[in-house]
């Protein structure tokens, strides 16, 4: 059946269940609720439990990257490959322009870069043009619940650059941020769909945070403290999906996380259950009336998500949820003359559809989550890469047209999913004809990963927006043995030609 998406859309009833129990919360009644919606104790009473944050710290400060297998190791590099690519295209864009214009007025000490541009700030005001530039294209890697870990990267390299560290122990730090983003990912796997929280900034704060603090080695018992302030500073409304204010949520994440760590490094306190506490911590504020474990955070040390896992380098740089729906598009095209084209259906699921727009864009931003758009630009002329997403592409009228023909539907098969996002796209022909094309993983997942050919395609025509051919060789030979280097110091420099 086809659903027509509305900008008023019925909000899910779990989302307000706070609303009676804050009332009355000193009664009885009010604290059986409580004890109702907080994170249950699977295997042992929440009295007898170890605090998180305690958990927390110690995979922190007692990780050691040598004991991962070399899978990991591999995809951390590819991490920093996708990130930094991402990274110094998003730097061209207006949004960074205005973003990098505030940080100037600021007049910081120039202590450090900003990834693509000729200037320098403080470490903070750095991670905040960092992180915009890494998520303002909608380019930058997912894992689970969309891109938590993007403002990772972004808040680590200014601290690099300011205390020398070595390029392993950089990569030890985001495997540390990365892992402590996946657990809380699945500690509450509902927190984006049904919260309405964005993860870059609900999770991606507190992942940050600890890998911050892993590459500043920050004593363990200023941990906690580090950890509950990225807590309060989380935050991230989906609503601003399609504006420029979704990438400044990597930005404030990633500058948070420095931030925190600063503070809670001086002897800034917080409360060490500010994760678990069951009236007013994390999980009961974000993830109120819906399931929550805290399982997950038992494996910290013991299994990794960057191995078992993994995350999806993006294939387009859109809005992740339509990418099957691009994917079955494309399988689609040669199959279909566009003249004869009645009418193209996008089946996704529940989820996606509160993200994507079923409405033709009105800007770049408002582009890269809109369906119609996206079916429509693909089928006549292939991926949408990056030429895809200007002013000029957005108003051909061939594109508004064929767009003009694109439903967007709920698939009843996989409504529901939310590890994924499937999509089925069927078009119909003038004839009656139909022809239809189902993909459940998107390129890129670690069920269809990106080729060799398409990692060293993307990165290319990321980065020469920025910087020049010979300049962009260096960076990729370079990235691509970042494990092996001895010092960062080359990259700063190569970095800094932008």
């Amino acid at each position: 059946m086809t659903m027509t998406l509305q900008d008023e859309r019925s909000i899910d009833r779990r989302l307000f269940l706070g609303a009676a129990g804050t009332l009355t919360l000193m009664t009885q009644a009010a604290t059986a609720q409580d004890a109702r919606s907080a994170p249950k104790a699977d295997s042992q009473t929440a009295a007898a439990r170890r605090r998180l944050s305690d958990t927390i710290a110690d995979f922190v400060v007692g990780f050691d990257a040598r004991s991962l297998p070399p899978l990991a190791a591999e995809r951390a590099r590819l991490a920093f490959v996708d990130t930094l690519a991402v990274m110094l295209a998003g730097s061209r864009e207006h949004g960074c322009e205005i973003v990098c214009d505030m940080v100037r007025q600021e007049h910081a000490a120039p202590k450090v870069s900003v990834v693509g541009q000729p200037l320098r700030t403080s470490p903070q005001l750095a991670a905040l043009a960092n992180g915009v530039a890494a998520h303002i294209m909608d380019y930058d890697m997912s894992s689970l619940l969309g891109q938590p870990t993007s403002p990772i990267i972004p808040a680590l390299l200014p601290l690099a650059e300011s205390t020398g560290a070595t390029p392993a122990e950089v990569i030890a730090a985001f495997i540390v941020g990365f892992e402590l983003c996946l657990k809380l990912a699945r500690s509450a796997p509902e927190q984006s769909s049904v919260g309405g929280w964005h993860a870059v900034s609900s999770i991606g704060t507190m992942g940050s945070a600890m890998a911050c603090a892993r590459l500043l080695r920050v004593p363990r018992e200023r941990i906690p403290d580090i950890l509950g302030m990225a807590a309060s500073l989380s935050g991230g409304l989906s609503a601003n999906f399609g504006t420029m204010t979704k990438p400044l949520h990597a930005g404030t994440s990633a500058r948070n996380a420095i931030l925190a760590t600063a503070l809670g490094r001086a002897g800034f306190t917080a409360s060490p259950a500010a994760l678990e506490n069951p009236v007013s911590g994390y999980f009961r504020a974000f993830d109120h009336g819906i399931k929550v474990s805290f399982e997950p955070f038992d494996e910290l040390g013991r299994r990794y998500d960057i191995v078992e896992r993994g995350f999806k380098p993006k294939r387009y740089p859109c809005g992740g949820l339509g990418h099957t729906a691009i994917d079955a598009t494309l399988e689609l095209r040669s199959e279909i003359n566009i003249a004869d084209v009645a009418a193209i259906k996008a089946g996704i699921t529940r989820y996606a559809a509160s993200r994507i727009g079923d409405k033709y864009p009105t800007s770049i931003e408002s582009a890269k989550f809109s369906m119609p758009y996206v079916a429509a630009y693909t089928a006549l002329y292939g991926a949408p890469m990056l030429k895809a997403f200007t002013e000029e592409a957005i108003a051909d009228a061939k594109v508004k047209s064929l767009a003009g023909k694109v439903a967007v539907a709920i698939d009843p098969e996989f409504a529901d999913i939310l590890d994924e996002s499937p999509a089925r796209v069927t078009v119909t022909l003038a004839n009656g004809r139909t022809v239809e094309r189902m993909r459940y993983y998107a390129s890129g997942t670690p069920q269809v990963p990106l080729t060799k050919e398409q990692v060293e395609e993307k990165f290319f025509s990321c980065v020469e927006r920025a910087v020049d051919k010979s300049t962009a060789t260096k960076l990729f030979a370079f990235l691509n043995r970042l494990d092996e280097q001895p010092s960062l110091a080359e990259l700063w420099t190569l970095l800094n030609r932008a």
